[in-house]
């Protein structure tokens, strides 16, 4: 705060040192733009003060009394002195056909920011027009709010003597302020830090009184404070040249400690996500935290620049147009990028998978380890790490392995031929027993069945599910279940067939037909109903 005392001091010298604003030259003839103003605030100067020869250049309206013109008048220049209006003599129009190039009228606006305050030719002579007059209590309003009119005129009443060349009004004036302004960053500091304390501690944050909160409420205090003296400067009525290049600082710090402000308040409500996010069981929302920081942080800069270049009076709005065309080729260059940035927002919406998922898809198989704004990285089986882009990830069919509640195990136990069909029986019910005793098997889900007539074996389907969150877990299970299969066809004597060729001889010389004799009807009919009489 000692430093910003100095810097007003330091300008209070400089205001001494400044020339007069506008250059006074003795036409005051009215016969063109430079003349009538010039007319108006050469006679309301000190060396020369005469207001009922400045008012001349007030258009003179109907049932207005001089003293009232007069008014306008001094109310007029406060304005100019107050916000640090000038023009240089050269500026001004000097010819007496000046035409406004806009309206094509003998009009000669002030600024753009008071459109309503122009003079305008009447009858060969140029005056502050009647819509301006009539306004100027408006204006003045505007720029001493809050009664400071009236403290403006109270510190003029005190006299004109003057210390340095200033007037010792304007002493008294500069340390009002400064002593208001000390006293409200003193004040503002100290609540600020205190409910940010608070605010911290509810958050649970647990951030150090030096890391965050000092940090955070100095320019806090330090924005409301040049935003008040930016407010109550214009009661010093320095000369308006220096009191444009006061304000010019002054307006460009003001957004400058807005947005250091905003900047680090952007790490605390991203400090507390992070916190949120350790919370709940999706990894992604931690990967968003880091993304959502660094885009928020372009955001406030941008906006922070663009706040600058309007208090430096430039027409954003031009530049915005500009930007807007300049988008609108950058878009049609840049479609893919657009693509892959709006394909980590329908990720990040979506969640179809999370960090740490194990997902299959089109020329990837992997595991996921980070979603940015462009692509998506895979670390592979091969613990290599693929790059895509997240606008074919969107447009792609993504299988999340790792979204699996059960993980399935289908396999074919071949038997050999020779094997009993009481033993085929058996082997199946201890294998149906082996899924039910394992600890991490699905039981309400399962087929283990004699499936099929192999080429060289009998064939059981075993289909089961294994209840594990991990590959590794999942192979341990099918590990554990093999063996058990093993032990188990050990145990009833089952042997597991593996492709084989048997070639049968019909006929041999010398030998026996191995073809069976063919039986008749009667006989295998009598065959059949004694099967199924002993199976009752």
């Amino acid at each position: 705060m000692r430093h910003i005392v100095f810097v007003l001091l330091f300008f209070c010298w400089g205001a001494a040192q400044a020339q007069q604003t506008i250059e006074t030259l003795p036409d005051t003839s009215l016969i063109s733009p430079r003349s009538c103003i010039n007319n108006h605030y050469y006679f309301l100067q000190e060396q020369h003060f005469d207001k009922s020869k400045s008012v001349r250049s007030l258009f003179p309206v109907q049932g207005m009394s001089e003293k009232k013109l007069e008014r306008r008048a001094l109310q007029l220049k406060q304005i100019y002195d107050g916000v640090g209006f000038y023009n240089s003599v050269k500026d001004i129009p000097g010819q007496a056909d000046y035409i406004d190039s806009l309206s094509n009228e003998h009009i000669y606006r002030i600024s753009k920011n008071f459109p309503k305050l122009y003079l305008e030719k009447i009858e060969g002579k140029w005056y502050y027009s009647k819509e301006s007059v009539l306004v100027i209590p408006v204006i003045h309003q505007r720029v001493y709010p809050y009664g400071m009119d009236k403290l403006l005129n109270m510190l003029q009443g005190l006299g004109d003597n003057q210390f340095l060349g200033i007037y010792y009004w304007q002493v008294l004036g500069l340390l009002i302020i400064l002593g208001i302004c000390v006293i409200v960053y003193q004040v503002l500091t100290h609540i600020a830090s205190n409910l940010l304390e608070r605010v911290l501690l509810r958050l649970k944050l647990n951030k150090t009184h030096g890391l965050i909160i000092k940090p955070l409420s100095k320019p806090f205090s330090l924005f409301v404070v040049i935003s008040l003296a930016i407010l109550m400067l214009p009661i010093l009525q320095f000369t308006a040249k220096f009191q444009a290049a006061f304000l010019l600082i002054l307006r460009l710090l003001q957004p400058f400690f807005l947005l250091v402000l905003i900047y680090r308040l952007v790490d605390i409500i991203c400090d507390y996500f992070a916190k949120v996010a350790r919370t709940t069981e999706s990894t992604l929302d931690d990967q968003l935290v880091p993304l959502l920081r660094r885009f928020l942080k372009v955001v406030v800069v941008i906006i922070g620049m663009l706040l600058v270049l309007q208090n430096l009076d430039y027409d954003i709005t031009t530049l915005l147009a500009g930007i807007s065309i300049g988008g609108l080729a950058f878009a049609l260059a840049a479609q893919d990028t657009i693509k892959n940035l709006f394909g980590s927002l329908m990720i990040f919406v979506d969640r179809p998978f999370q960090i740490g998922d194990w997902v299959t898809g089109s020329g990837f198989d992997g595991t996921v380890e980070e979603v940015g704004f462009r692509s998506t990285r895979i670390r592979t089986f091969h613990n290599s790490v693929t790059s895509i882009p997240n606008g074919k990830i969107a447009d792609m069919t993504v299988d999340n392995m790792g979204l699996r509640s059960y993980r399935r195990y289908k396999t074919m136990i071949q038997v050999t031929y020779d094997t009993p069909a009481s033993a085929v029986e058996l082997f199946v019910e201890g294998l149906r027993e082996i899924v039910r005793q394992h600890p991490e098997t699905r039981k309400d889900y399962f087929h283990v069945y004699f499936n099929s007539y192999g080429a060289h074996s009998l064939d059981i389907l075993f289909y089961i599910f294994f209840s594990v969150p991990e590959w590794g877990d999942e192979l341990r299970a099918r590990h554990e279940v093999n063996l058990e299969i093993m032990k188990l066809a050990e145990h009833l004597g089952v042997r597991f067939a593996f492709p084989t060729q048997t070639l049968h001889m019909e006929e041999f010389p010398g030998q026996p037909s191995m073809t069976p004799g063919a039986m008749d009807r009667q006989e295998m009919e009598m065959r059949m109903a004694s099967y199924f009489e002993t199976k009752k």
